[in-house]
């Protein structure tokens, strides 16, 4: 409770803005350390990532998220477990990997692209950190089928599935995954895969606004080309329901801000108004991208706003919202919050 309290005075000063600033000491946030209590409650001993709080199954995002952060702290030996793991019980003969494993099986073999797309860099990364070339060969073979499988016209979209019906997830496309895959090969599809998801990116925030948890491809009303914008929609089983800036849509900040593309941190740094906007102790999980806060805590979505903070150049807000997180993810621990308070410190604090 503590903490909580804590991390709810600094947030009130913040969105005060600053009011006692003088008197507070500075935000500490230590990415390693976030990374580590990731990693020692999540990650088991033979690599797989067992999400705790939902029923102890395992997704392949989560393996996703312990091979990108263990590539980016340079942790060899448990980067080896979990591609090992994830190899074995989830990558498919096209590359891919099966989505949700359960009770010593995979109970839905359809890959999610963000999960495919962060394994590729993460692979990518290992290989130059560890100098080990056969990971490089490994992450072009995930990235080719992510190009394969993934896109359409030249977009992400959600997976295999999702092609046809051009569904996207606009927080799965990462400007720093596409430009981190670029050197492996492919570089002029991965660029066309960074722009149009930029481009979507800035349609769906444009106002601005928050970003929805879906969207699909749709024409643009300026050029006529689909491979450029997109539309927010509710979700792939209720389309037509309202679109929601929700735990999905929470991401994007944190993939536009750690990108070294100018134009990925004007898009969050857009953002940063609303971000910092509503009640400084929760900044909801959910709320329309129109519409009023929700009421429920969560540590990922105050790494969005540290996100948009960092975008509009105010270090000092990105270390207090982080420094946020991480005691609210430690009074409250979950795996989703667990997992994104550690990659966004980590991914926020790297230089370009």
């Amino acid at each position: 409770m503590r903490r909580l309290l804590a991390a709810t005075w600094v947030l009130a000063a913040l969105v005060a803005g600053g009011c006692g600033g003088d008197e507070q000491p500075p935000a500490r946030v230590d990415p390693s350390a976030a990374a580590e209590a990731f990693l020692d409650r999540h990650l088991a001993d033979d690599g797989r990532v067992v999400r705790h709080d939902e029923g102890g199954d395992t997704v392949s995002e989560g393996q996703a998220y312990a091979l990108l952060l263990t590539a980016l702290t340079g942790d060899e030996a448990r980067f080896g477990r979990a591609w090992r793991w994830t190899r074995t019980h989830l990558q498919r003969p096209d590359g891919l990997l099966a989505w949700h494993w359960q009770d010593g099986r995979v109970v839905d073999d359809q890959p999610a692209a963000d999960a495919d797309l962060d394994a590729a860099r993460a692979l990518a990364v290992a290989a130059e950190r560890f100098e080990r070339p056969a990971l490089r060969a490994q992450a072009r073979k995930m990235a080719q089928a992510v190009l394969r499988l993934e896109t359409r016209d030249g977009m992400l979209v959600a997976g295999p599935w999702a092609r046809a019906g051009g569904v996207l997830n606009p927080s799965y496309a990462s400007p720093a995954a596409a430009t981190t895959l670029a050197r492996l090969g492919d570089a002029r599809a991965w660029q066309r895969v960074r722009a149009t998801g930029l481009a979507a990116a800035r349609r769906l925030t444009e106002g601005p606004r928050l970003p929805p948890d879906w969207a699909v491809v749709a024409a643009d009303p300026h050029t006529g080309s689909e491979t450029t914008t997109a539309r927010a929609t509710g979700p792939p089983k209720d389309p037509r329901a309202a679109p929601t800036y929700g735990y999905d849509a929470v991401r994007l900040p944190i993939r536009l801000a750690e990108a070294c593309d100018p134009r990925a941190r004007r898009i969050a740094a857009d953002l940063w108004p609303l971000l910092r906007r509503g009640d400084p102790a929760i900044l909801p999980r959910t709320r329309a991208s129109r519409g009023a806060p929700g009421a429920t805590r969560s540590p990922v979505a105050l790494v969005a706003a540290a996100a948009g903070a960092q975008a509009a150049g105010d270090p000092a807000a990105r270390d207090r919202l982080l420094a946020a997180a991480q005691a609210l993810d430690a009074e409250t621990p979950s795996y989703y919050g667990s997992a994104w308070v550690a990659l966004g410190s980590n991914l926020l604090s790297r230089s370009c």
